[in-house]
């Protein structure tokens, strides 16, 4: 008789004020046989010596919380004991803006509420169904950057500038493109090498995997620690020289040619390697139009999305890259680009900003 070892469950601790909230997680998570839920807390300090105890596998956190909220629990958790962490916003313009300075602090996901209060019902079936998929995704996330990181230095790029960028003339640049997908741990990897791209950087076009309502959120925080002109990319957005532009949420980015150059369409569809905005559909449009002008980079994330696009791009003569394993939090999308031939080489983040200015010269 052959014995067939069973997968280890994944074990989840849910972080949550209110007591209904964290029944009604705890009882759905629950149903999905490869999940196990150690337990529930009420507030950050309880969690914590939650956490020590029972050694969860990943942690799900409300962003308002009693005694401490769930962005400062995580400046002080994650230098200290890193762990997956999916937070649970509101889709309040507060909830979307403390979500990504979660996500800043260390958060590998977030899931939306549907409402403040949830009920039984299609809205709480569909969030608990995504919330099984982002645990299942988050418990093979690495976030082992962050032990003994400097809170004071968290979601803040640490590299320095790459001496050749103050060498390349406007010319250089102003007819190319660079391309950037990204997904899961990709809010952070941009936060890390947005501000080490100069005023003259070539248009930069990013499809970061994220919702409705917080892409423009998202533009405006990289805007305000960056020397370029970040926005949430519209239809007829020219793509210029120190200008980069995030894909909306739920709608396709797609690069065009227009009478005064490159520029973007932005419009929505149905989902292309299960995603919208999806990278693929952006980078297939990047090889259409920009060829061998355009530069692409696949940053961290789940799945293979990108990776045709990519080898589209290469194909048409794109130099491209994909970070690698070790500074990746999920190492999937850019396996998945370097295994289908699309990226040519892995990169630490560190040093993708130093690679891109080698290639553009």
């Amino acid at each position: 008789m052959v014995m067939v070892r069973q997968k280890r469950q994944i074990r989840v601790l849910i972080v949550d004020s209110s007591p209904r909230v964290r029944k009604l997680l705890a009882a759905g998570l629950a149903a999905d046989p490869g999940i196990q839920v150690v337990g529930t807390a009420p507030d950050p300090y309880i969690a914590r010596d939650r956490i020590i105890e029972w050694e969860p596998d990943v942690l799900t956190l409300d962003v308002d919380l009693p005694r401490m909220n769930g962005v400062e629990f995580l400046r002080r958790l994650m230098p200290q004991y890193p762990l997956p962490v999916i937070m649970v916003s509101t889709q309040t313009l507060k909830g979307k803006q403390v979500t990504l300075e979660a996500l800043e602090a260390g958060a590998v996901d977030f899931i939306a509420k549907p409402s403040q209060n949830l009920s039984p019902g299609q809205d709480l079936d569909q969030m608990i169904m995504e919330l099984r998929t982002k645990i299942k995704i988050a418990s093979t996330a690495n976030v082992t950057h962050w032990q003994q990181q400097n809170p004071s230095k968290v979601g803040r790029g640490t590299v320095s500038m790459p001496p050749c960028a103050q060498t390349l003339s406007v010319s250089q640049t102003v007819e190319r493109i660079i391309a950037i997908g990204a997904s899961t741990g990709g809010t952070d990897a941009l936060a890390q090498i947005a501000p080490l791209f100069p005023a003259h950087t070539p248009g930069i076009i990013v499809v970061q995997h994220m919702p409705a309502g917080f892409t423009r959120i998202f533009a405006e925080r990289l805007n305000a620690i960056s020397v370029l002109d970040v926005k949430e990319a519209e239809s007829g957005d020219r793509v210029l020289p120190g200008r980069m532009l995030i894909a909306p949420g739920e709608r396709h980015m797609r690069l065009r040619r227009g009478h005064h150059g490159f520029e973007v369409d932005c419009r929505h569809g149905a989902k292309v390697s299960g995603h919208c905005p999806s990278v693929d559909v952006l980078m297939h449009s990047v090889a259409q139009h920009a060829g061998r002008h355009a530069i692409g980079i696949m940053l961290t994330g789940m799945g293979r999305d990108g990776a045709e696009g990519m080898r589209a791009m290469r194909d048409a003569g794109a130099r491209n890259l994909a970070q690698d394993e070790r500074s990746s939090v999920v190492f999937g999308m850019p396996k998945e680009a370097y295994a289908n031939g699309g990226a040519e080489r892995l990169v630490p983040l560190e040093h993708i900003v130093d690679t891109v200015w080698a290639w553009l010269h």
